[in-house]
């Protein structure tokens, strides 16, 4: 049995999950690799936008609860794989101009030596309201 299979699993992903919504950077960065990569689900990239590394990682978590201050995610529903994982889940979140969004999405996550490396995020674009 893989190493990654030993550490990683859905409760792994439900305590990610869960560090989101409570809105802890700090909890979310123990969860990462030190050379993690996070791909948003809108940008100029093919990918989104990219951020590359802790730094640029913690400050784009950051942003989004900077963007949306009440940010949820709900209805998680958590698989893992070796070392791939996979999170559903419904975000409702309000900006500040009082728009409101509430879109399912997905996340998609590369593990390596029992953290992630990568998590590329996908969500639907439903326009607010």
């Amino acid at each position: 049995m893989s190493d990654v299979l030993l550490k990683v699993s859905t409760e792994f992903l439900q305590a990610f999950a869960d560090a989101w919504n409570q809105h802890d950077a700090d909890a979310l960065m123990t969860f990462m690799t030190d050379d993690c990569a996070f791909e948003a689900s809108a940008g100029p990239e093919v990918c989104g936008t990219r951020f590359q590394g802790r730094e640029a990682v913690r400050a784009a978590f950051a942003e989004v609860w900077a963007t949306f201050p009440d940010a949820h995610w709900g209805n998680a529903r958590h698989f893992v794989c070796g070392d791939r994982g996979v999170s559903e889940w419904t975000f409702t979140g309000t900006r500040h101009d009082g728009s409101r969004v509430e879109v399912h999405g997905c996340d998609l996550f590369t593990f390596r030596d029992r953290k992630i490396a990568l998590k590329n995020s996908y969500r639907k674009n439903r326009p607010p309201t």
